[in-house]
């Protein structure tokens, strides 16, 4: 995957029981933020951002989606605890984590394993990645997301 290339189709669960699609957001701006795990500290201040912000993305136009390999169960959770107002994916198969380029190897204390990839990607109204955000820092992210969703 590539900027100014075409967003991979996906089709998967969302908290509340509905199914998500790419096609839902067609002619439309979309954020997909991928976090790697539920309730944990940067995954939970990334949420609180994106939700803190959802009013101004969507005067941009923007929809907003994270996206975990989380089961939908421990996403509702997430979402009731923290009060979150955006839409939260379950990618358990990590099919979508891997078309988006967020799923990958990473290292903890020495040890190297496949995990989430904090990554960020933007659609542009025609269907195309405008931009992609790798090994997102939280601090101050969600707020260069908006800024880039309005320059589009």
């Amino acid at each position: 995957m590539a900027e100014g290339r075409k967003a991979p189709a996906f089709r998967l669960p969302r908290d509340g029981g509905k199914e998500v699609t790419l096609a839902d957001y067609a002619g439309q701006k979309l954020v997909l933020f991928f976090y790697p795990r539920a309730d944990t500290p940067g995954c939970t201040r990334e949420a609180i951002d994106f939700t803190r912000l959802a009013s101004a993305f969507a005067a941009a136009g923007t929809a907003v989606l994270g996206v975990s390999a989380d089961p939908l169960k421990a996403q509702e959770k997430f979402r009731d605890k923290h009060g979150l107002g955006v839409p939260l994916i379950s990618d358990e198969q990590h099919k979508m984590l891997e078309a988006y380029g967020a799923w990958g190897e990473k290292s903890m204390y020495g040890k190297t394993f496949l995990g989430i990839l904090r990554t960020t990607v933007l659609v542009g109204a025609d269907g195309e990645v405008a931009r992609i955000w790798r090994n997102v820092r939280v601090d101050g992210h969600a707020d260069a997301v908006l800024e880039a969703a309005r320059s589009l």
